[in-house]
């Protein structure tokens, strides 16, 4: 999925904390988004994501405007996941169940994704009751298990243990060479931007540095 972001402002009370005239995510590539704190990366992936509104200007995916079936195709992985009070196993399966994906696929998808996290020991423990790093682990495979056309990461390797860290990079790009999904992700490690980035653009005090 491309997106294209044209003319966002976005402003909290009179401040103006975004003010980008034009950026282009490329379809299928990672891209990084750096810069200090409060140079509005976050905000900038809640707008895209589709769950900040309160904005002027457009963001336009494949040539159009955000619609039920573009947000379906998509998803935010964030710093601190929300995770339901149910098993691990539950959690990872919620997006292939509301998207109706039949009982024997979704099994097959939902125990592929546990290995290849290295998570098999978690999958019937209560998602609420985990580490951070376990949560984050959990977070991101849930994100890929249905295959998403548009990733949104931010900060989903932060505060976690190198061995961790390792897996989830790999996943994610073996995420976008298999499905060719676009990625965005918000990081402060500008060595996991240089593992993992086709591209990076650096944002300070709210627009685009160069």
């Amino acid at each position: 999925m491309e997106v294209l972001v044209n003319d966002v402002r976005k402003f909290y009370s009179n401040k103006l904390v975004l003010n980008i005239d034009k950026l282009r995510f490329p379809k299928g590539k990672i891209t990084g988004i750096i810069g200090p704190n409060g140079s509005g990366k976050t905000t900038l992936l809640n707008i895209i994501g589709g769950l900040d509104r309160e904005y002027t200007g457009q963001v336009i995916y494949d040539g159009k405007a955000l619609t039920q079936g573009i947000y379906r195709n998509m998803t935010l992985v964030t710093q601190k996941p929300y995770l339901f009070r149910r098993k691990v196993y539950e959690n990872i399966e919620y997006p292939l169940k509301i998207r109706k994906v039949n009982k024997q696929e979704r099994i097959k998808k939902v125990q592929d994704i546990i290995k290849r996290f290295e998570i098999e020991e978690l999958q019937d423990k209560k998602a609420h009751l985990l580490s951070g790093g376990e949560s984050q682990k959990v977070s991101l495979a849930r994100a890929l298990v249905f295959e998403p056309k548009l990733l949104l990461l931010d900060e989903p390797t932060s505060n976690i243990d190198p061995e961790s860290i390792k897996i989830m990079e790999r996943e994610i790009l073996g995420f976008n060479e298999e499905t060719k999904g676009t990625v965005l992700i918000v990081t402060h490690n500008i060595e996991q931007s240089k593992r993992l980035c086709d591209d990076v653009i650096y944002l300070e005090e709210g627009k685009v540095g160069n």
